[in-house]
């Protein structure tokens, strides 16, 4: 039996969030299907204050904008949410499959926004596989989902903002954090998280990589190295420092399987962390009536993962003849919101990557 919805969001982080609240605002009814057991994403261990505007949820901490999110969805009489629900495929006939307490169930949505996020990236060196070296992100939920400390001594590798803030609520966690390895010349994650983790006394220490990770069952140390002009590391400056964990934040990638699948048409943009769908300024693919918002579509902060989702949302009911003179200058709002949070120097990066995706599509980015 195939059940027939009206705008399907796949995920229930902060990108499909704020589409469904976005569409369902402008009258369309709408299925959330999350993989995971609360919606939230990533917003439902992230306890830093977000920055940007008022709109973006400034001032207050991922978890209670997840909170309110997901609350405000689950009570709107036009939406609906399924937890525990993997999506597997969309087809060609556009019917869309997920598997939920191992019941089959298709769906034929007349708009899809894929909002699957992104996963971590790992990296490669002897002894990676020992017990007690983690994703960030992996840390991040001990700490503050399942309110586990994670290590009593650990190395970060990444100064990025995840990196940097992952290592700062290590700290008030109570892990003694060694130092940030950073393989890069410079910092490439805000300086406001850099300075309380020097404030704190924490190094953090930019050329200088991870050579190789040691330890007789599990870890217990690693030998950490110095990066030449050519990312090469330096023979002779290895030296071993003692930890019992090891934390990678080194970069995520987008999670576009979905979207392979689906038929869009992908482009492997560098600035952009990886394969990414090809969207128009409305965030929709090459397949008509399948979006993309949020990390799937480029590695970026939570803010502007909320604000895509906005745009889509509204994209979509604009589509489909829901209010549209409002839903229409929603859009364009979300629109400029979006080139305000890309501008500046930290911007630089994603604007780089859009710029291309806008090359591939053969018109302006949004």
């Amino acid at each position: 039996m195939i059940r027939d919805v009206e705008v399907l969001v796949i995920g229930g982080g902060p990108a499909g969030l704020c589409a469904a609240q976005a569409a369902a605002g402008a009258g369309a009814h709408v299925l959330i299907l999350e993989r995971d057991d609360v919606p939230g994403g990533q917003l439902v261990k992230q306890t830093h204050k977000f920055f940007g505007s008022e709109r973006q949820y400034a001032g207050d901490r991922g978890i209670f904008i997840g909170q309110m999110l997901v609350e405000e969805m689950t009570n709107h009489p036009n939406v609906e949410i399924m937890t525990d629900t993997t999506v597997l495929g969309i087809y060609e006939d556009g019917v869309v499959t997920a598997l939920k307490d191992e019941q089959h169930l298709k769906f034929r949505p007349k708009k899809i926004i894929v909002a699957t996020g992104a996963a971590e990236k790992f990296l490669t060196f002897p002894n990676n596989d020992l017990p007690g070296i983690y994703g960030a992100g992996a840390v991040q939920t001990l700490m503050n989902v399942g309110g586990v400390k994670p290590a009593d001594k650990v190395i970060m590798v990444g100064a990025g903002n995840i990196g940097l803030i992952v290592s700062y609520q290590m700290l008030q966690a109570g892990v003694d954090v060694v130092c940030v390895v950073e393989a890069a010349p410079n910092i490439g994650g805000f300086l406001v998280h850099a300075s309380k983790l020097r404030r704190a006394g924490v190094p953090i220490c930019t050329g200088w990589t991870v050579k190789e990770a040691y330890g007789d069952g599990k870890l217990e140390g690693v030998v950490l190295c110095r990066l030449d002009e050519k990312w090469q590391p330096i023979e002779g400056t290895e030296i071993k420092v003692a930890c019992d964990t090891l934390c990678l934040a080194v970069g995520l990638t987008p999670l576009a399987e979905l979207c392979w699948q689906a038929g869009c048409h992908m482009e492997f943009i560098r600035e952009l962390s990886g394969h990414v769908p090809v969207t128009d300024e409305n965030l929709m693919t090459s397949v008509e009536g399948i979006y993309a918002a949020g990390d799937v579509s480029g590695i970026e902060e939570a803010s502007s993962a909320m604000v895509e989702g906005r745009l889509a949302g509204y994209a979509v009911a604009v589509s489909l003849g829901y209010d549209v003179e409002r839903a229409q200058k929603e859009v364009e709002a979300a629109r400029a919101e979006l080139v305000e949070l890309r501008s500046g120097p930290m911007g630089g990066k994603i604007r780089a990557g859009l710029a291309k995706v806008a090359e591939k599509r053969g018109g302006a980015s949004c």
